[in-house]
């Protein structure tokens, strides 16, 4: 049976057929905590070495972008750890973070688990702290709608999680490098959004220097299902590599972007049918967001989990996935480009330079006003400003010069000295390409 969360317009949020979702729910509206605990949240914490046991062998795996293994960042938060004066038993002088600031233009999912679910995101954020003995937890956002309903939710408690640490709602502005974990340290500390110099990492030293645990909302959202269920049965998803189920803004020019919950390693093809886009129609995508940059047509051949997008040079990263159908790649990446432009952090000369440069080279062959020195001056840079900058903004912005040169070199060509119909009409290189407009959703 398909169950959907249907909104204004049209399908909104789609578990993938015939499952059980873990983590979106099949009506609409903003689950109270009494829909929530009758549901089996908020259950009593019982031995903190079994749950990060399973844990452990659940494999569950970072939602935010690198995909990192949850079980090491914990380790690493529970080796630094140290107990302050006065604290109660198990409990240490550590911080969690629920990271909630969706800088990734093409991706909602973040938000909806906020506003929608957000006792799946509390409820995680509580046995997180457990798992590394923080009194202290943050639910870090930029989304006003999202701070709301998390507050709302903490007042239906009492002001407080059950069993839980303190929590505070922190709201920055947003941005792309906002939800860098080193940013969203630096803003809970009294400072700029904007990513640090590393080493330290927050896990050696983060919130008010000590050892932190950040951890994107959805990541958090999968610790109830392993607490309640076990690692055998989040694993029952996925695969061996990247087990359970992951969320999919999925978006295309042609129709209304849609959240699905879909299990680690589809096959790309079925997606597109779960979408309605014929193979023939798909000219390329994003995978993972901006980050990784353009994959050609053949994507078509891929799965959808960690492994194999890494093999072919890309990433599944927060699960955002943008369709190329009737736009000319040329035209995306200039205009994603040009969004890495203006999100600079404008602390580090390579990236600040570096980013402002291939903005340029690709409006301008967008335009039709390039040449082949252009091209070359591209291609350099995208390969010797890699690994410059504080943060992972200059290594997007190469990943997308070097998707568009090497696996659309034919479009790249047309556009020497001229300039192509579908350029002509496709996205405007001032704005994001594929951003998510949630409020145009609900």
């Amino acid at each position: 049976m398909q169950h959907i969360f249907s909104s204004a317009g049209g399908r909104t949020v789609v578990p993938y057929p015939g499952s059980d979702p873990r983590l979106l729910l099949t009506g609409g509206g903003t689950e109270t905590a009494y829909e929530y605990r009758d549901r089996g949240g908020y259950r009593p914490i019982g031995s903190v070495a079994a749950l990060a046991d399973e844990v452990e062998r659940s494999g569950l795996r970072g939602r935010g972008g690198a995909g990192f293994p949850f079980a090491v960042k914990v380790a690493g938060v529970r080796g630094g750890s140290r107990v302050g004066a006065g604290a109660p038993a198990g409990w240490t002088e550590t911080v969690v973070v629920a990271n909630g600031e969706e800088g990734e233009p093409a991706s909602f999912k973040d938000r909806w688990l906020l506003r929608h679910r957000p006792h799946l995101v509390l409820d995680g954020l509580r046995l997180a702290a457990a798992l590394v003995g923080a009194r202290r937890g943050y639910v870090y956002v930029s989304d006003a709608e999202a701070a709301r309903c998390v507050t709302a939710a903490l007042e239906e408690l009492g002001g407080g999680l059950p069993g839980g640490p303190e929590i505070i709602v922190m709201r920055v502005d947003p941005g792309y490098v906002a939800g860098e974990e080193t940013a969203a340290v630096q803003a809970i500390n009294g400072g700029p959004a904007k990513p640090t110099d590393k080493p330290p990492r927050p896990f050696e030293a983060g919130v008010a220097g000590l050892p932190t645990l950040v951890g994107n909302v959805e990541t958090l959202a999968n610790l109830p299902f392993v607490d309640r269920w076990g690692a055998d049965a989040y694993r029952a998803t996925g695969t061996a590599l990247s087990p359970g189920t992951f969320l999919a803004t999925v978006t295309a020019a042609d129709r209304p972007p849609t959240l699905y919950e879909l299990p680690h390693g589809l096959p790309f093809a079925d997606l597109l049918a779960l979408h309605g886009i014929a193979e023939s129609a798909v000219r390329g995508a994003l995978i993972g967001g901006y980050f990784t940059g353009l994959l050609d047509r053949s994507v078509l051949d891929l799965t959808l989990d960690h492994e194999t997008l890494r093999r072919a040079g890309a990433g599944l990263g927060c699960g955002a996935i943008a369709l190329l159908t009737t736009e000319c790649p040329v035209a995306v990446a200039a205009g994603i480009l040009n969004y890495f432009d203006r999100e600079n952090a404008g602390q580090c000369g390579s990236c600040f330079n570096g980013t402002a440069a291939m903005a340029a080279v690709a409006t301008a062959l967008a335009d039709g006003r390039a040449g082949g020195d252009d091209v070359q001056r591209l291609r350099r840079w995208s390969t010797v400003l890699r690994g410059r900058g504080a943060c992972g903004t200059l290594d997007a912005a190469c990943n997308t010069a070097a998707g568009l040169l090497g696996r659309f070199p034919d479009e790249v060509a047309a556009h020497l000295d001229t300039r192509c119909p579908d350029c002509a009409a496709g996205p405007a290189t001032d704005r994001a390409p594929y951003r998510v407009e949630m409020e145009a959703l609900l």
